[in-house]
């Protein structure tokens, strides 16, 4: 047991929401990836952005299989050295994708867990074209194996210049979303 479950190496996620807050003080909004049923078809919210605009994201987790729903976000946060999420995609500039000329948004890091490593629950995005594109979000599970943590320095450049092939751990979630930036 740890913190009051059992550990899991990969927990059943079936929804994902991103919430987008302006800062210049906008509504914020939310978006969501859904398959509540684990069926072929998820549900998927696309994302539209202004130009010129930055928003604080916040990333957030549910199993919607548990009645009530599992928020799987505070178990995220309880072992936040086992876990990254990385930005990537066609329209997505940022530490785990390299300079990339057709980026729409350029993506930051806002949080760190106790070794000082990224995480991802929190992040910066700022729109810097206008265009339309794929922001894929990999939320990624790094546990300890035989005493050493997987989760290291640089994991976001080694996503970014070997991909998901060369990393350590397993995926707990992949989704792609539709980006526009108007």
């Amino acid at each position: 047991m740890i913190d009051g479950h059992n550990e899991n190496p990969n927990e059943v996620i079936t929804s994902l929401r991103l919430t987008f807050s302006p800062l210049t003080g906008e509504e914020t909004f939310s978006v969501s990836w859904s398959d509540p049923d684990l069926s072929p078809i998820p549900g998927v919210d696309d994302i539209v952005l202004q130009y010129g605009r930055t928003y604080r994201v916040e990333l957030e987790v549910f199993n919607e299989l548990e009645i009530p729903v599992e928020d799987i976000t505070p178990e995220m946060r309880d072992e936040i050295d086992e876990h990254q999420v990385f930005f990537v995609g066609s329209s997505v500039e940022g530490p785990a994708a390299t300079t990339n000329p057709n980026a729409i948004i350029q993506q930051l890091y806002d949080d760190v867990d106790n070794y000082g490593y990224p995480i991802g629950l929190k992040s910066t995005i700022v729109s810097t074209n206008t265009g339309s594109g794929v922001l894929s979000i990999q939320l990624r599970h790094l546990p300890m194996l035989k005493g050493e943590l997987l989760k290291t320095e640089g994991l976001a450049a080694l996503m970014a210049n070997e991909g998901e092939q060369a990393m350590p751990g397993s995926t707990d979630i992949s989704v792609d979303f539709n980006i526009r930036v108007e």
